[in-house]
């Protein structure tokens, strides 16, 4: 592998289209066929989901245009949470870098130049934890091309084995700690939010605890004005995503530029994060519906 570039970890289950899409656009980055490509694929959870997984690890063995192409085939089904854990943990340590998809990930053609560039200018420097590919769709007017959003947003991101390192799976002790800080962003909010469904049993999600381990490392995150990414995922068709457009990008208006210069402030962009609060803000349930999700919740 060249020294210089991290390999891509990609994690995919039963949605042949979706990952169909997401390697037909990642083939075509500048850099993908200097790039090791590891492919997770869970083995299926019940008897309705066997052909569909079966359809997605077919079309795996034909893939090309990568360095090389590894497959790993889960036996059992190890759900999603699981799955990334185990997959980025391995991939990283193995190479010090990793940058991560899920099948319903598009990319801009220049996702693995902004990854590449962004893992190696930032290597060093241990405050920076997570780069990410997506940005909330606000208005990029007056931000800078890159900044510092602290959200760990996982729709095509990259991290260091320096930084994964400090990825603690205790949902408890993460609620503990966490809820002390006085942290007035909304993936705080959510953050929090989800911490609370994984120790309640109704969600489980790795996410959060990533999240969770950056903000009380004090972590940056890095994060384009204009996203290299979009998820096409939302479509009802996925184990964790409801039929949504709100957070998505249009692909002919993916981020076209390859190149990134460092970030000279290592700070939170405030404008950057009132914006993105703004957008959540949005998109956040009434307070009936959350109370009715509740309530439905402890009835059933």
């Amino acid at each position: 592998m060249s020294a210089s570039l991290a390999p891509i970890v990609l994690f995919v289950y039963n949605r042949p289209d979706h990952t169909r899409r997401t390697i037909e656009a990642l083939v075509k980055n500048t850099g993908a066929r200097e790039s090791e490509l590891f492919i997770y694929s869970d083995a299926p959870k019940n008897a309705s989901a066997e052909a569909s997984v079966m359809a997605v690890r077919t079309y795996l063995k034909a893939i090309s245009g990568f360095k090389q192409v590894t497959i790993t085939e889960r036996e059992r089904n190890w759900g999603l949470a699981d799955s990334i854990v185990d997959g980025v943990s391995t991939i990283v340590n193995q190479y010090g870098k990793v940058v991560v998809l899920e099948d319903d990930i598009v990319t801009s053609p220049h996702f693995l130049t902004y990854m590449n560039q962004a893992l190696a200018l930032y290597e060093h420097d241990d405050r920076v934890m997570h780069v990410s590919g997506y940005f909330h769709p606000v208005d990029p007017k007056g931000l800078p091309d890159t900044f510092f959003y602290n959200q760990a947003s996982c729709w095509g991101w990259g991290t260091w084995k320096r930084a994964w390192q400090t990825y603690n799976g205790d949902t408890s002790a993460l609620y503990t700690q966490l809820r002390t800080k006085p942290i007035a962003h909304e993936y705080y909010v959510a953050c929090l939010s989800q911490l609370r469904g994984n120790l309640r049993g109704s969600i489980t999600t790795w996410a959060a605890k990533w999240q969770a381990s950056i903000l009380l490392h004090r972590g940056l995150c890095l994060h384009p004005a204009h996203s290299y990414v979009t998820n096409i995922g939302h479509d009802g068709s996925g184990i964790h995503s409801e039929r949504n457009a709100s957070f998505s990008v249009v692909p002919e208006e993916l981020n076209q530029t390859p190149t990134l210069n460092k970030v000279p402030d290592f700070t939170e962009h405030q404008e950057a994060a009132q914006r993105a609060d703004t957008f959540m803000r949005t998109l956040r349930p009434s307070l009936l519906k959350r109370v009715t999700k509740r309530i439905l919740w402890y009835v059933k």
